[in-house]
């Protein structure tokens, strides 16, 4: 079986990196911070939050910025205490998705216990949709804390993500080969699953990574330091195998703004920091990382449709 990146031309052997910020659309904090690091070719990519109060100013910047790779983060929930959103789709019901307050869902548990699946397709489309319409030159589709993936009840939604993706012509945040957060190979019968969804996708013409890495969401410590983050990311980054793997953060300007509703904003800021950082750029030229985007990917689908 070949890789995607041996799919895209790369030999067997070579490890080929997207790095993509996520909750792009969040808020103004996040937006400045995002849109940095696309400018500069920090990250690869983006992920944009459609359903969020700011995801219209992140829309507007991707669209005079086309030349970026920016795809939609198909949001599902809504995590936060103090900062909420909704679904975007307006044809018809999406009670299935909502609190009695009308936003999504706090946990990813409830929304796949009461969620309709037709209601998630409409709401998936929609989301699409609507970044197409603002003028986002859309490079991929991936998903807001793995709702769309049946992670906790074992009830997933992904072969109307892969009808969406097909239809929309973009690959998906899905990866070939299941990887345990400390990096080491999946439990057989995971990995048989990974692999089982991989199939789905190559029959719809959907192309997915080989691989997704990410550091843990929250701090493992309460007084996690950046020079123990830093240690971290550079341990996972000479930990990666040959493939297309696709590392993800959640980079933001450090505000009040981002303070007054998000748990750990210093973390948020240390992601923003860490691919400008001398020693990690250092360990990727090191273990000749090769910088690709979802572009290419999205390239590779059109191409072969």
């Amino acid at each position: 079986m070949k890789s995607t990146a041996e799919r895209l031309g790369y030999g067997p052997n070579e490890r080929v990196l997207i790095i993509n910020a996520d909750d792009f659309g969040l808020c103004h904090s996040t937006n400045k911070g995002i849109q940095l690091l696309l400018e500069n070719r920090v990250v690869s990519s983006a992920s944009l939050m459609m359903p969020c109060g700011w995801a219209r100013e992140a829309a507007l910047w991707c669209a005079r910025h086309s030349q970026l790779d920016v795809g939609v983060h198909l949001a599902t929930t809504s995590e936060w205490d103090l900062m909420k959103w909704g679904p975007v789709y307006r044809g018809g019901s999406t009670q299935s998705l909502v609190t009695s307050e009308g936003y999504f869902h706090k946990d990813v548990k409830t929304f796949e216990r009461r969620a309709d699946g037709q209601q998630v397709k409409q709401e998936m489309i929609a989301q699409i949709e609507m970044a197409l319409q603002l003028g986002v030159n859309v490079s991929h589709a991936d998903n807001h804390m793995g709702s769309l993936y049946g992670l906790q009840t074992g009830r997933d939604f992904l072969k109307d993500v892969f009808d969406v993706c097909a239809g929309f012509g973009l690959p998906f945040r899905l990866p070939r080969f299941l990887l345990l957060e400390s990096g080491d190979p999946a439990p057989p019968e995971l990995a048989a699953q990974a692999l089982k969804f991989a199939e789905e996708a190559d029959k719809r013409g959907v192309v997915v990574l080989d691989y997704l890495v990410a550091l843990p969401f929250h701090t493992p410590t309460p007084n996690e330091t950046y020079a123990q983050f830093k240690a971290q990311m550079i341990s996972l980054i000479q930990r990666l195998r040959p493939g297309v793997t696709e590392l993800f953060i959640h980079p933001s300007l450090v505000t009040d703004e981002l303070s007054a509703f998000h748990s750990e904003p210093l973390r948020r800021g240390m992601e923003m920091e860490i691919f400008r950082d001398p020693e990690v750029l250092e360990a990727m030229r090191a273990e000749n990382i090769i910088r690709i985007g979802w572009r290419d990917l999205r390239h590779y689908q059109r191409r072969k449709g």
